[in-house]
């Protein structure tokens, strides 16, 4: 007990105040935002891996296993280098979500960019009407992250988010709808674009091209992608590369308000409820 006693007290003999307690809480957030980022994705696995790895190599240091202890620092050496090239989808998307993610929207004031109540109003209903015609769409709203790439893959329209506009561009004989249609700032800004497909193995496998681009574009930036099936009607939403499926008009509008923050529908159920 004593040697317990002893090992506490100098522990916070070393303790600095202030400055230690803010050390303490960025590790813990820089570890957090780590699992967090690799949980559900195909990086998982191998991170676990990389965990049993480094168990071992603590293991052979722990007994003195010389030639395993050799073996192991020469593999380490190539290994960082491998880790890198393997992790490297996952490293970009991460440093996209930091990089895209300005400081108003750390601290929860997105004010001047949520989406106003009619547009999506008018999302929501075009993609109900859609979902009624069995026609299929991908819409991608943009947050934080900037889509400059994905839109130069497609056709610029730069339009007000209109019902009709929405039907036509994806309707099944025209020109741009097997494409993807981005909004940006509230309003149309292009058509036909292409996106990232997906490359975790873990989706279901019935999903087709339409449901894996909208779940590649989500693990690669912050937007928010509403997906229409041309086979089943069923509208869903792709976000931080999970898929949720199965909206209808009140459902979709009530979680696009929540996830694009739209402070205009807020306000107005709030009126309602006085």
């Amino acid at each position: 007990m004593s040697s317990v006693g002893e090992t506490l007290k100098y522990i916070f003999s070393q303790f600095r105040g202030i400055s230690d307690v803010i050390d303490i809480l960025l590790v813990a957030a820089l570890i957090f935002f780590v699992i967090t980022f690799i949980r559900s994705r195909r990086a998982g696995n191998v991170a676990l891996g990389v965990v049993l790895f480094v168990a071992v190599i603590a293991i052979c240091g722990l007994f003195d296993l010389r030639a395993m202890n050799f073996l192991f620092s020469n593999i380490i050496q190539v290994g960082l280098i491998a880790l890198i090239v393997i992790f490297q989808p996952e490293i970009r998307s991460g440093l996209e979500k930091i990089g895209g993610a300005p400081l108003s929207r750390i601290m929860g004031d997105q004010k001047g960019q949520s989406p106003k109540h009619e547009v999506i109003s008018n999302i929501c209903r075009a993609a109900s009407e859609l979902s009624q015609e069995y026609t299929g769409a991908l819409i991608v709203i943009e947050r934080s992250t900037h889509l400059g790439d994905i839109i130069k893959t497609g056709t610029v329209i730069n339009a007000d988010v209109e019902v009709a506009l929405i039907k036509n561009i994806f309707y099944n004989k025209a020109p741009l709808h097997d494409g993807a249609m981005v909004i940006k700032s509230g309003r149309i800004c292009a058509a036909g674009c292409i996106l990232p497909l997906s490359t975790n193995d873990d989706i279901i496998k019935d999903l087709g091209t339409r449901h894996r681009s909208a779940i590649g574009m989500s693990e690669s930036s912050d937007a928010v992608i509403v997906v229409v099936s041309e086979e089943t009607g069923t509208i869903s939403i792709a976000v931080d590369g999970q898929l949720r499926r199965n909206y209808d008009y009140n459902t979709l509008k009530s979680e696009l308000s929540v996830l694009l923050r739209d402070d205009s529908e807020k306000k107005s159920k709030k009126g309602d409820q006085k």
